[in-house]
């Protein structure tokens, strides 16, 4: 760990096309663009199967299928099969970002889906009701509802595609999985645990950023937040009448 250490605080480390900052960018460039595929594909897939309630064993047989597929030798498939097809920085990309998309596809599908279809009925009897259509039912009353558990698909999603896009460095590519493949062939092992530390503290900090994201945009009748704010201005009430009472005492 000292040598980590000493490795994490040399200046040397962090700058050039080789240091931290730019294998921080590239690390952070693979999973963003991975998630984003990968919302784009499972949120609509998910609110639409979780509104209409049909196809529900899709779900969870697509989910379980793609959890199963081994990463590293799907990704080294992809990229033979690249190599052959593309030219370019896409022929090795392609499949990298691939792999990561298929890896965070799961939990935002199955999560999206699981929070629809347990929104209480009687809150989509009450929006149909009002006269809202099926895609506004959908729009303003189910995806809000279902939010909490997109969000936490999300986490989990971004948790799982950082920590996997190390693997990105077996076909060439950067990112801080380049410190852990290098250190190994090098038998650097200081460069190693670093690369596996700056992982660890990216994947943790995107989910603080994440979970400080949901706190703003879940509704906080969702979370208990509007709750525990009455509680206070009660409890001030409650004083309030105890002093009066006791005032009011002989």
């Amino acid at each position: 760990m000292s040598g980590a250490w000493t490795w994490l605080t040399d200046p040397a480390n962090w700058s050039g096309t080789g240091g931290v900052w730019n294998r921080l960018l590239q690390h952070l460039g693979y999973s963003l663009l991975a998630l984003a595929i990968a919302l784009a594909i499972a949120l609509p897939l998910g609110a639409l199967i979780g509104h209409t309630g049909r196809l529900t064993g899709l779900v969870s047989g697509v989910a379980n299928a793609l959890r199963a597929l081994p990463s590293l030798g799907l990704l080294i498939l992809l990229a033979l099969w690249g190599l052959h097809t593309f030219k370019g920085d896409i022929a090795l990309l392609g499949p990298a970002i691939a792999v990561l998309v298929i890896l965070a596809v799961p939990p935002i599908l199955s999560n999206t889906y699981a929070g629809i279809a347990n929104v209480d009925p009687a809150a989509r009897d009450a929006a149909r009701g009002m006269g809202m259509t099926g895609s506004q039912v959908l729009l303003r009353v189910e995806l809000p509802v279902a939010l909490p558990l997109i969000m936490s698909g999300l986490r989990s999603a971004f948790l799982q595609v950082v920590a996997t896009a190390t693997i990105a460095a077996v076909v060439a590519l950067g990112g801080f999985g380049r410190y852990v493949i290098d250190g190994l062939a090098q038998q650097n092992y200081s460069m190693m645990v670093a690369g596996a530390f700056l992982v660890a503290v990216l994947a943790v900090l995107g989910d603080r950023i994440l979970a400080v994201i949901g706190h703003f945009v879940i509704s906080p009748g969702l979370t208990g937040r509007a709750e525990r704010r009455r509680k206070p201005a009660a409890t001030t009430a409650d004083l309030v009448v105890a002093r009066g009472e006791t005032a009011d005492r002989p």
